[in-house]
C-alpha cells in the first residue's frame, strides 16, 4: 500500500487540520495550532472538571458543584473550547470532517479519567430526526463510536431519544438554554435495561451552560443510571479558578 499512500499524498499532500498549512502526516497539526491547544489537566474540581490554579489536594470541589450538584456524577472535558479547538469542533459539526473525529475522540479518551474504561457503555447526546436529516449526521455519535471501538466498551446510539425539536442553543443564554431543552429526551421504548444500574458515559461536543447535557442525564438517572460521566471534546470556560 506504500506506492499507493505516496500517491495519495502527491494529490492530496498532508495538511494540518486546522490552518492546512503543510504538515508531515494527514490528520495532524502545525507546531502553531498545536501550541495553541489548551488541554484541561489536573488539578480540577471532581465534580464540574473546572481546573484550579493550585492543587488544593484531592477530592476538592468547585464552589459551583457545592452549590448546584449538577444531575450527573462528574464531567471531564478535553480541551478549552478556544482556537484552534473551535476549529476542530466546527470541522467536525459544520463541515462533514468525521476523519477528526478519531483524534479527538483519543484525546477525549485520555482526558476521561479512566470512566470510558470504567463504564458499562457509551451514550451520545442525540440529534432530533428532522436535524439529523439536513446534517446527515451526528457529530455526538461519531465521537462516541471512535470511542466505543478504541475502548471495547457497549455503544448505544439508539437508546437515548430527542423527541422534541428544539431552536440552536447558540445564542441563548442560561435560563434560556436550560428552558429550550425542557423535557426533549426520552428513553426509546423497550430500552430501560440499557441503562438500568449501569455506568454510563453520556458523550457530546461542547459543553457550555451544560443545560443540554443535564437534561438527557435527569433522564438517564430517572431510568436507573447508577453513575454517569459526562465526557465532551471542548469546554467552554476562559479561565482556571
Amino acid at each position: 500500500m506504500r506506492p499507493f499512500g505516496r500517491l495519495v499524498d502527491f494529490v492530496y499532500p498532508p495538511g494540518c487540520v486546522v490552518c492546512g498549512i503543510a504538515t508531515g502526516r494527514h490528520n495532524g497539526l502545525c507546531p502553531t495550532c498545536w501550541s495553541g491547544l489548551r488541554f484541561i489537566e489536573r488539578p480540577y474540581c471532581e465534580i464540574l472538571g473546572i481546573p484550579f490554579s493550585h492543587d488544593l489536594g484531592s477530592g476538592i470541589l468547585s464552589a459551583e458543584a457545592i452549590a448546584n450538584p449538577p444531575p450527573f456524577d462528574r464531567l471531564r472535558s478535553a480541551a478549552f473550547h478556544d482556537e484552534p479547538v473551535r476549529q476542530l469542533v466546527h470541522g467536525l459539526k459544520y463541515r462533514d470532517r468525521t476523519d477528526l473525529a478519531p483524534m479527538m475522540s483519543e484525546w477525549m479518551l485520555r482526558a476521561s479519567d479512566g470512566m470510558v474504561e470504567r463504564c458499562e457503555a457509551i451514550l451520545p447526546v442525540p440529534l432530533h430526526r428532522s436535524r439529523m436529516f439536513s446534517r446527515k449526521f451526528n457529530q455526538a455519535a461519531e465521537l462516541a463510536r471512535h470511542l466505543a471501538q478504541r475502548s471495547g466498551r457497549a455503544l448505544l446510539p439508539a437508546t437515548l431519544m430527542r423527541v422534541k425539536r428544539t431552536r440552536p442553543q447558540v445564542g441563548l443564554g442560561a435560563e434560556a438554554r436550560e428552558e429550550n431543552v425542557r423535557g426533549v429526551f426520552a428513553i426509546a421504548k423497550a430500552r430501560d435495561n440499557d441503562v438500568f444500574g449501569k455506568r454510563l458515559v453520556l458523550v457530546d461536543d461542547v459543553y457550555t451552560t451544560g443545560a443540554t447535557v443535564a437534561a438527557a442525564a435527569k433522564v438517564l438517572r430517572k431510568a436507573g443510571a447508577a453513575d454517569i460521566t459526562v465526557l465532551t471534546f471542548a469546554r467552554a470556560l476562559s479561565e482556571t479558578i
